[in-house]
């Protein structure tokens, strides 16, 4: 009898084996289905640049960092898209190319506007050498006189503000003259920023910018010569690492006068301590309490993410990290704040009816490799749950169809049919070659967390090794059941270039949302949209440019578009074009309208006095510039 016993138990656990694996199987759209699906969505990709003269393929690094340079490399890749030439339209590009570590305006095509040669933004006149390297590019009128100036930030310094002296409605071509390099901090620090954001932090009424750092201060990564360097350091854990570089937070006010740095203080002492040292990798700033004040989620690499609840008056920062609480069914990183994945992309989608939205976050997805979970927090309370400590959010990405994508960079939201839904569109990708290190990588995972820091107990990851470098970009569409489906494949978006950055924006003004992806190593790419869906409202909401004159105005960052009650299809959009990690839509919201008619909004922005106004308009399709003006009136 016992042989029978031993076949019966073999064959016991080959059965639940088998039904776990069945369980574990997300269900996917396929065939004639899937086809049906993406018959609503049409796309046309466009090379926004080629390869430049001697292009690299990888970043000459420290010496202790030399064996797995792979890794080191592998970031720098962005992408913003702005109105520079007054065209009306998002149909210039600051493209961020690690190749040549060029930053560079460029008009995007299929924009349908005149093409002018790529604009080099170089810090002429400031320190700047082979160990420095630009990492992201956001666009950002700081000096309020009404024109587009550009802040770019760096691994190897701190950021500098190229600010636009051609003065508002110029309408030319940009050239590199017509830009100046200024120092956003003074003097020059050694940083390592991979993310930045532009909010009004402290309600002042002027933008505020959060500076999220990586490799520790100082620290020399860049510096081939830098056989001296003992600040350099990777991250003290694998699920809890809290030794980065520090985060700031930096409040701007402008001087009154055009083309003039804005007063700068660093109110980073604000930043509460867990929220300071984190590998900051993206953020998320939205309003979620309601009180015109925008909230910080923080996604880190190799540790907690953080949610900040903004307490602050004008000049006066309060933020404070509020943490979910488990139950005996999450998993401990399915709880916001708790999580121990890697949190490369964060993005806010409103659903129907929904007052809060719900948190997007990419993290590490690929199967068989290092397979944690995106994150999909999705609201089951109230704003004002935050403002007494509690988290109104659970976390639902596998519910949702949405826990896994590959290895996951920027993320965004985007309505790309008009019809009042969001789809999402994910960047992935880590490091492209011929020889697969993941279990290198996966053994180093699974050893001492004490030895992670030290750069020598890395493993090699050098130029033609491959870690997650043939994934494709999912774009996420939600189905009728709720779930969401991958149909990249039937658009034709299944490209497996590696990607870090998406920017959104009607780049040729007819009324649909198209995307630029910026790659790693590679060209990028310009998504025009092709969709067979009715046009949408396109709202440029304005403030007045206070150091104009009255002739000038600027995107009113923090913006809110709430569709009124009895309006349909019913929407939520708030306008931080910064958020994620090296991608900057444009400042224009897009919004579905109602078969016939117009649609009841009310619009919700902070003046530059700092007093919170409301206004209520019926929008129609097409294009419309709002001007908010400080006394509550809008035209």
């Amino acid at each position: 009898m016992r042989p029978m016993f031993h076949v019966l138990r073999v064959a016991l656990a080959l059965v639940l084996v088998g039904a776990l694996a069945l369980l574990t199987q997300r269900p996917a759209v396929t065939g004639a289905d899937a086809a049906e699906a993406a018959s609503d969505f049409s796309f046309t990709r466009l090379s926004l640049n080629g390869a430049p003269p001697a292009a690299a393929g990888h970043r000459e690094v420290a010496p202790a960092l030399e064996h797995f340079g792979g890794w080191i490399s592998a970031v720098g890749a962005a992408v913003a898209l702005a109105d520079v030439r007054g065209t009306g339209r998002p149909a210039d590009a600051c493209l961020v190319d690690p190749r040549d570590d060029g930053v560079t305006l460029r008009a995007v095509p299929g924009s349908e506007t005149e093409d002018y040669p790529p604009v080099p933004l170089v810090p002429e006149g400031l320190p700047y050498d082979r160990t420095m390297a630009p990492m992201g590019c956001v666009p950002a009128d700081l000096d309020a006189d009404g024109d587009t100036d550009f802040l770019v930030y760096y691994w190897g310094r701190s950021p500098v503000l190229f600010l636009d002296t051609a003065g508002p409605g110029d309408g030319g071509a940009p050239t590199a003259e017509r830009f100046t390099a200024h120092e956003l901090v003074e003097p020059m620090q050694v940083w390592n920023t991979t993310t930045v954001n532009v909010a009004d932090i402290d309600g002042s009424g002027h933008p505020d910018l959060f500076i999220g750092n990586y490799f520790p201060d100082g620290a020399r990564v860049l510096d081939p010569g830098a056989d001296d360097e003992t600040r350099m350091q990777m991250q003290d854990g694998m699920g809890l690492a809290n030794n980065a570089g520090r985060n700031r937070l930096l409040l701007t006010e402008p001087t009154g006068t055009p083309d003039t740095p804005p007063v700068v203080t660093d109110a980073g002492t604000a930043l509460p301590e867990p929220a300071v040292t984190g590998w900051t990798l993206a953020t998320g700033a939205q309003d979620l309490t309601g009180d015109g004040l925008p909230e910080l989620y923080i996604a880190n690499d190799f540790g907690n993410d953080r949610l900040l609840v903004n307490r602050s008056t004008p000049g006066d920062v309060s933020l404070e990290i509020v943490r979910g609480d488990r139950d005996m069914v999450t998993p401990k990183s399915g709880v916001m704040g708790n999580d121990s994945y890697k949190g490369m992309g964060v993005t806010f989608t409103y659903g129907a009816g929904d007052d809060l939205p719900t948190i997007v976050v990419s993290n590490i997805t690929t199967p068989f490799a290092l397979h944690e979970s995106n994150f999909a927090f999705v609201p089951d309370g109230e704003g004002a749950d935050l403002l007494e400590g509690r988290v109104p959010y659970r976390q639902e990405s596998e519910a949702l169809g949405l826990s896994r994508g590959g290895w996951a960079w920027d993320v965004k939201a985007g309505d790309f049919d008009n019809d009042g839904t969001d789809e999402l569109m994910q960047a992935t990708g880590f490091l492209k070659g011929d020889t697969d290190r993941w279990p290198q990588l996966q053994e180093l995972a699974m050893g001492n967390d004490e030895l992670l820091r030290h750069p020598w107990a890395w493993p090699v990851f050098a130029e033609g090794d491959d870690l997650s470098g043939h994934e494709h970009n999912p774009f996420w569409v939600r189905g009728a059941d709720g779930r969401y489906s991958d149909l990249a494949e039937p658009l034709g978006l299944d490209g497996t270039e590696v990607s870090r950055a998406i920017a959104l924006g009607d780049v040729n003004g007819d009324g649909l949302l198209d995307a630029v992806v910026a790659n790693q190593w590679e060209d990028s790419l310009v998504l025009l949209n092709d969709a067979d869906a009715p046009a949408a409202a396109v709202l440029r909401p304005l403030v007045p440019a206070v150091a104009a004159d009255g002739t000038g105005w600027r995107p009113a960052v923090g913006a809110t578009v709430t569709v009124r009650e009895g309006g349909s299809p019913d929407q939520t959009r708030q306008l931080y074009p910064a958020n994620g990690h090296t991608g900057v839509s444009s400042d224009e919201v897009l919004l579905a309208l109602p078969e016939t008619g117009t649609l009841p909004v009310t619009v919700t922005w902070r003046a530059t006095t700092g007093t919170v106004h409301s206004v209520d308009l019926e929008l129609s399709p097409g294009a419309r510039t709002l001007h908010l003006h400080d006394d509550g009136t809008a035209r």
